[in-house]
Order: C-alpha cells, then sequence, then structure tokens
C-alpha cells in the first residue's frame, strides 16, 4: 500500500484533515533570551573569586566586544527556541513539541487532566500574557505553555477543559469559559489581621531579632551572624509579607468545571480545584483565631500543587464551601477524645485528640493551641492501619492510620484498643462502599 492511500479495489482513502500547530507569543523569546546571561551568572556565583579575577583582567575594548557577542547570541538562542516550539489540541490529547537540538514531543492526554492553572508574573501582566499550567495525572512535574497571550490562554483553558468534560472537537471551542458564581472574597484588611494573628508570624520575626545578636556576642564573626539571620529574616517575611501578597485579593468561585480560585497581588494565579478529586480536607484553627470564629481551609489533590482553599474565613463560610468540594459531606459539630489513660502516653496534648465518623466522612482532629481537623471522604481511602507501641499496649490505646491517595496519612491518636481494633473493620467496609458509590472523577460538563 504505497503512501498509506491506496487499497485493493480502487478505494481512496481520504487524507487525514492536517494538524493545526501553533506558536507561543511573540514575547516570548525575550524569557528565554535569558538563559545564557543565567549561566554566566551562575558561573560567577559558584566561584566568585575567579570571575572577579577574569573580570579584572578584561579591557574596555574585550568588555564591548563581549557583550556585542552575548547579546547578539541571546537574542538568537530566545528566538531559535520559540521558533522551534509548537502546540497542538488534537482530538484526545494536547501536543507541545519543544527543543532546538533535542527534540521532546509531550502527549497530555485530555481524559488525564488534573488541573489547568493560568498564572501572570508581574512582568507578564504588564505585557498582557499568561503562564497556562497543565496539571496530569501521574505526571512528575507540570507541563505549561509560556507564554500565551492572555485572552489566547484563556481560551485555550476553556477548549481544554470542555474536551476534558467530553465535548466534541466540533463543538469545544464554542462552549467558552464556563460561568462562574462568586462564593468568597477575602478583604485585604482581614487577611492582613489574620497573619498579625499567626503564632508563626511572631516565632519567626522573634527568631530573626534575637538569634542574630545572641550569635554575634557568642562568636563575634560576621559571616555567622549574616549566615544565621538572613535567612531567619527571608522565613518572617516570607510568613507574613510573602503570604499578604500571595493571597492578596483571595476569591472562590463556583463553576461547573470545578472551584475557581483567583489571588495575587504581584503575580495574579488562576487556579481549579479539580471536582470529584480532592483526598482530604484540613480545617486549620490558631489560638488567636477562635475569638473571632475564624479558620484556614487546606487540602490535598493527588497529583497537584493546590493546598490552600481558604486562607481565612468565618467557620460557617468556610464549611460551606467546603461543602462544595465534598458534595453531601457535613463536617462534624463534636468529636469524642481519647480515653483519660491516653494521657499517660501523651501528658496534656491528649487533649487536643478527637475522632468522628460519619457516613461519608473519617474525621480526626490534632493540635491544642494550633488545631487542625482532617476530613477524608471513605471513598478517597486507600488503606487503614492500626498502630501500637510497647507503651499505648500497656495503656491499652492504638493509633488508627488512614491513607489517601494523595500520599497523605490521617491519624486517629490515643484510640482505645478494642473501639480501635472495630474501627480498623469498619472503616475498610465504608471505603468499599464509598467507592462503589462513588461518582467518577471527571470533569463536569
Amino acid at each position: 500500500m504505497p503512501d498509506g492511500t491506496d487499497v485493493p479495489g480502487g478505494t481512496d482513502v481520504p487524507d487525514e484533515k492536517p494538524l493545526t500547530e501553533r506558536r507561543l507569543h511573540p514575547v516570548t523569546p525575550l524569557r528565554r533570551a535569558w538563559a545564557p546571561v543565567a549561566v554566566i551568572a551562575g558561573w560567577a556565583v559558584h566561584d566568585p573569586d575567579q570571575a572577579q579575577h577574569q573580570l579584572t583582567r578584561l579591557t574596555t575594548t574585550a568588555l564591548l566586544v563581549g557583550l556585542a557577542v552575548l547579546v547578539p547570541a541571546a537574542a538568537l538562542y530566545g528566538f531559535l527556541t520559540w521558533w522551534f516550539t509548537h502546540f497542538a489540541v488534537t482530538g484526545s490529547e494536547l501536543r507541545i513539541r519543544t527543543g532546538l537540538l533535542f527534540r521532546r514531543t509531550a502527549h497530555i492526554r485530555l481524559d488525564r487532566l488534573q488541573a489547568v492553572d493560568i498564572t501572570q508574573p508581574l512582568l507578564a501582566r504588564v505585557a498582557g500574557v499568561a503562564k497556562l499550567k497543565l496539571d496530569v495525572i501521574g505526571a512528575a512535574k507540570k507541563d505549561e505553555l509560556a507564554y500565551l497571550g492572555e485572552g489566547e490562554a484563556r481560551a485555550l483553558r476553556a477548549e481544554l477543559l470542555a474536551r476534558a468534560a467530553g465535548f466534541t472537537p466540533e463543538t469545544a471551542q464554542e462552549v467558552g469559559e464556563a460561568p462562574v458564581r462568586q462564593l468568597l472574597h477575602i478583604p485585604a484588611g482581614v487577611l492582613a489581621v489574620s497573619l498579625v494573628l499567626t503564632g508563626a508570624t511572631w516565632g519567626s520575626l522573634a527568631a530573626a531579632l534575637v538569634v542574630p545578636p545572641l550569635l554575634w556576642f557568642a562568636t563575634h564573626s560576621l559571616w555567622t551572624v549574616l549566615a544565621t539571620g538572613l535567612p531567619l529574616l527571608g522565613t518572617a517575611g516570607a510568613s507574613s509579607v510573602g503570604r499578604f501578597v500571595a493571597e492578596y485579593d483571595w476569591t472562590v468561585g463556583e463553576s461547573p468545571d470545578g472551584l475557581r480560585i483567583d489571588h495575587g497581588l504581584l503575580d495574579r494565579a488562576h487556579e481549579t480545584v479539580p471536582p470529584g478529586r480532592v483526598q482530604t480536607v484540613r480545617i486549620v484553627e490558631p489560638l488567636l483565631w477562635r475569638r473571632r470564629g475564624w479558620v484556614r481551609v487546606e487540602l490535598d489533590v493527588a497529583g497537584s500543587s493546590n493546598s490552600v482553599l481558604v486562607p481565612v474565613a468565618p467557620r460557617a463560610i468556610a464549611e460551606s464551601v467546603i461543602a462544595q468540594v465534598l458534595p453531601g459531606v457535613t463536617v462534624p459539630s463534636s468529636l469524642s477524645r481519647p480515653p483519660r489513660r491516653a494521657g499517660w502516653c501523651v501528658p496534656l496534648w491528649w487533649r487536643g485528640y478527637g475522632l468522628a465518623v460519619t457516613d461519608t466522612v473519617f474525621a480526626a482532629r490534632h493540635g491544642l493551641l494550633r488545631r487542625t481537623l482532617s476530613l477524608v471522604p471513605h471513598a478517597k481511602v486507600q488503606s487503614v492501619r492500626l498502630k501500637q507501641g510497647p507503651w499505648a499496649r500497656l495503656r491499652g490505646v492504638a493509633d488508627v492510620h488512614v491513607d489517601t491517595g494523595a500520599n497523605k496519612t490521617v491519624t486517629a491518636r490515643l484510640r482505645d484498643a478494642h473501639e480501635a481494633a472495630q474501627l480498623l473493620r469498619s472503616q475498610a467496609d465504608r471505603s468499599r462502599t464509598g467507592r462503589r458509590e462513588a461518582r467518577p472523577d471527571r470533569w463536569m460538563a
């Protein structure tokens, strides 16, 4: 059958529709042109003495010639990497071809999409472009398309989600972006107060102010003080200013393709919590937040980097958002504590442990000052384990570990040994029943 077009009987097989490949936004070469410069900067940081020695040997003429060669070379590299990068959407996958010398083609199956997020660093916002990040089940890292025009990125995201939801290629482009109904918006003032009332903020700040002077009096070494103080200051900044910048203007909206999360002061991010793929939800309640009734909601999604659902909100509002992520799940209002003899294993802190098992969820709490309530739907439980050390065996208590699909473990600590054994058997039955009755994990139409 020459060329695959002629078949016996004189019947011709029509040619397939040619695949339309697209390129990234024309500003992309500016981003990639920094690679040669970054290599030189990395060498200078790695060996500063040698870099300084070589720099002092350069004459003005040699430096100008070097710049005259480096700048065009960097520009050419950026242009060529952009020119040889293409992407195309087929009936079942997204193909991304990259590579100047070594070619790489990524075949991303649309039915394996975990999330499709749009991020806009500050300079990208100024240029009107965006980065499309693709979270795929089973992939170690995210594939991305950087950069696309902001409108093109939103249109491509809507098309990919429509394809993943089962729309035909002919109608996927006509569907457009799904409508969004706002569920929650966090004012900047509330976010700032919540960070001030967080113990981690004050703890890292106190360490940054106290540890460097102590090291100076002990060692009189400036390098030791800088090597210790700068990371501590960075940690203090990340836990306060960094979180405020990242979680600024946090908005949660309900959409047919999942919950939409928009946030960021400098770098804007538009993320999606995939429906049916949340493994665990955690309700965090710091000590200084309790008088105001505030909580923080975190989550685990298998194969996804989404970890925060609600940075701060009144408990009732946070639970209403949780109901959208875990349909049919009600947050237990009361939990049972371990028996008093558990205090011999963990004095005082045993009062922070709790457990509640409902028809839909396994709920375990830990922490006395910073309480964390973890909710695991029965359908998401992968395995159940009972653990009992010699001291716990002597006191008649045991721990029950529940493993989820996100490689996380939720533990009900210091339960009565007979209760733990019964819970081990009953939870295995609940998990099997929950998986049979659970809806399929796919994008909604």
